[in-house]
């Protein structure tokens, strides 16, 4: 119980943070490729809005990630083995290397103001970049110019310019920085969380976690909780029977319920009515349940399923 109690530190849900700032200096990033369950993670962590210096952009496993500002210094240090990652796939799409490096002066120069998919892939044809906007290429190309340092997408989904000033900083400080919001955790566990491969997590500097005990904290967790992302091994929160309730394929995980670290339900919401289904004996869920319901203004019932 002591390793989840120090995750659930870690990770703000015992110990919730003053506000966004606060938040992002102790988890670094929440991942955002959906939006509302990015607002449920800050919920249960205990900030109500994501108003403040955050990008939205690919960071770790390519994946789009909630970062402050100053954190964009990651994008430098692992775009590089996601643009790698993908040549394949983007040469496939007729994504040759010559047209991405192409693409990246003409998305600055079309990029004046906030787009939507749509708009760019209409803007870059008229600057002589022509892509299918019915393929994956568009996708491809935007996610290629992410990892360049080049554009992010914001919370409304459209895409902007981005400059990363950032001083570099290498793989041990992201390991710190992954430690301070997932330990007690492994290199295995920081190579799955950051997309990194294992060749490039090896030897790194010892890092101390924070003491802490069970504080009997209760949590709803929503879809793509950094929570059980942070690991490779996720046995110590989630019994491997409950596994295939939680983790249902393609990264994505159901929304669920942690009592002092461990996964105890899942649940749904549908409206105002949140179902519940328990693992074994009921969480008492009255204190979350009422948070949900003013975070969502809505009057929030509970039924167990």
């Amino acid at each position: 119980m002591t390793l989840l109690a120090r995750r659930m530190r870690a990770q703000r849900l015992s110990h919730p943070a003053a506000d966004v700032t606060d938040l992002f200096a102790s988890v670094f990033a929440l991942q955002a490729q959906d939006v509302p369950a990015a607002r449920l993670a800050a919920r249960a962590r205990g900030v109500r809005s994501l108003d403040g210096p955050l990008v939205r952009t690919w960071a770790m496993r390519g994946t789009l990630h909630l970062l402050h500002e100053d954190d964009l210094w990651v994008v430098r240090l692992l775009g590089p083995t996601f643009i790698a990652a993908g040549r394949r796939r983007r040469a496939q799409l007729g994504l040759t290397d010559a047209l991405c490096e192409r693409a990246l002066p003409a998305l600055r120069e079309i990029l004046t103001e906030p787009l939507d998919r749509a708009d760019v892939v209409r803007r870059l044809a008229e600057v002589g970049l022509p892509l299918d906007p019915k393929s994956q290429a568009p996708a491809h190309l935007l996610a290629f110019a992410a990892h360049s340092g080049v554009l992010c997408r914001g919370l409304d989904d459209t895409y902007r310019l981005l400059r990363v000033d950032a001083e570099p900083r290498g793989v041990d400080e992201l390991w710190r920085r992954y430690r301070r919001a997932y330990g007690p955790a492994t290199p295995d566990d920081f190579a799955a969380w950051s997309g990194l491969p294992k060749r490039e997590v090896k030897d790194l500097p010892e890092v101390a976690d924070e003491p802490a005990e069970p504080t009997g904290a209760v949590r709803l967790l929503g879809h793509f909780d950094p929570y059980l992302l942070g690991y490779r091994d996720r046995s110590a929160a989630l019994a491997p029977r409950h596994a295939p309730l939680v983790q249902t394929g393609g990264g994505f995980l159901t929304p669920h319920v942690v009592v002092d670290g461990r996964v105890v339900a899942v649940w749904r919401r549908t409206g105002a009515r949140v179902e519940v289904h328990p693992f074994g004996e009921r969480p008492d869920l009255a204190e979350e349940i009422a948070d949900l319901g003013r975070f969502l203004d809505l009057d929030v019932r509970l039924t167990w399923v």
